[in-house]
């Protein structure tokens, strides 16, 4: 069997800053990841899918983003960045390795079992992703006529994958909206789902010069599970996500997209029907309904009815040496960004050399490289 002191499961922003800072604490660690490439996560999303924060805010710990620092980066330019990050800091990372069930062991750690074998780890980090990485169709999924072509929101690419005729969009957060805008010009297009406001000013204005570092602040300082505001706003993100951000109100009627707030229940004759009795004509459904927490391959007793870990700021009381990283609202608002996962990350390690009884060896970035 082998032994890693620190198993970190996943590679994407969350996993690779925090194996960063446990190399720069000389921790021993390995980093899991189920795709044949680093990166591959932000490669599957749609194409034209763009971050919404400023690349001079997207580097992780260590590493500036390598893009005009007003430019908002595609999702390969993202995929890119994780790969050369990985590179350049020597992280060890291991690919194609899916890892299967995740226990408690006799010696006071953890087995890990995955594709090629069973590892023992004193720590483990679960980095999997900030709102799962199962679709959440909802049941009213399977009450609709075969013809009708349904994609999840984790499916679809571009236009042409749609079949002709009327398009739902069914989920009005910001990957919702983006979709709903994007295919309206080729199809009479509804949008439907609660509104989750929109931020006032336009991503790509001069006006995001001033208000972006502030609403960052906000988002990592006065939005925590710290606050009140926090708290508030923590179960609202979490079932459905962020407010629209590139895409804003008079985008979608300037395209001519038909929105209704009411929620899908059902079918009718083979149709979607909304709460409020709306039979919807579509021949296309896009479930653009978020994803779920689904740790079924971990065998402690650390979740809670919500699907999440019981754990603040990363760190499970009720399983020493279990951490996560990467969540939605890990510490704060800002947990779910390029900008704010560092910060989460680096705790995370801070607390794993704690638990270890040694003392932390910083180290520079080319020792650590070299390590």
């Amino acid at each position: 069997m082998e032994h890693v002191e620190t198993v970190i499961i996943g590679a994407g922003q969350a996993g690779l800053s925090t194996a960063y800072h446990l190399r720069r604490r000389g921790r021993e660690c390995l980093v899991l990841e189920s795709n044949q490439r680093i990166g591959d996560g932000w490669r599957q999303q749609w194409d034209t899918l763009r971050l919404y924060s400023p690349a001079k805010f997207d580097g992780l710990p260590g590493m500036p983003f390598p893009a005009a620092p007003w430019a908002f980066p595609s999702k390969d330019e993202v995929a890119d960045y994780l790969e050369t990050y990985a590179a350049d800091n020597a992280l060890p990372v291991r690919l194609g390795v899916r890892v299967r069930r995740l226990s408690a062991d006799d010696a006071g750690g953890f087995g890990i079992s995955a594709d090629g074998g069973t590892i023992h780890a004193d720590q483990v980090v679960v980095a999997t992703g900030t709102f799962g990485r199962t679709p959440n169709v909802p049941a009213a999924a399977k009450e609709l006529d075969p013809t009708i072509l349904q994609l999840h929101s984790s499916e679809y690419r571009r236009p042409s994958q749609l079949q002709p005729g009327p398009v739902l969009v069914v989920g009005a957060s910001h990957s919702g909206t983006d979709i709903a805008y994007e295919v309206a010009p080729r199809h009479p297009t509804t949008l439907v789902g609660r509104d989750c406001g929109e931020i006032p000013v336009r991503l790509e204005s001069r006006r995001m010069h001033v208000l972006f570092p502030a609403l960052l602040f906000m988002w990592r300082h006065l939005v925590t599970r710290r606050t009140p505001l926090g708290r508030k706003e923590m179960p609202e993100v979490r079932a459905h996500g962020g407010p629209m951000l590139r895409v804003k109100r008079a985008d979608l009627v300037a395209r001519g997209v038909v929105r209704n707030e009411a929620r899908v229940i059902g079918g009718r004759d083979g149709l979607p029907v909304l709460a409020d009795g709306t039979v919807i004509s579509a021949t296309n459904v896009v479930w653009a309904t978020g994803f779920r927490q689904d740790f079924d391959w971990i065998d402690l007793p650390v979740f809670g009815d919500d699907g999440y870990p019981r754990e603040y700021r990363g760190v499970v009381a009720s399983a020493p040496g279990l951490f996560f990283c990467g969540l939605s609202f890990q510490y704060a608002f800002s947990s779910m960004l390029l900008a704010g996962v560092g910060r989460d990350a680096e705790l995370v390690a801070r607390r794993i050399a704690e638990r270890a009884g040694r003392p932390a060896v910083r180290t520079t970035r080319g020792q650590a490289a070299a390590a």
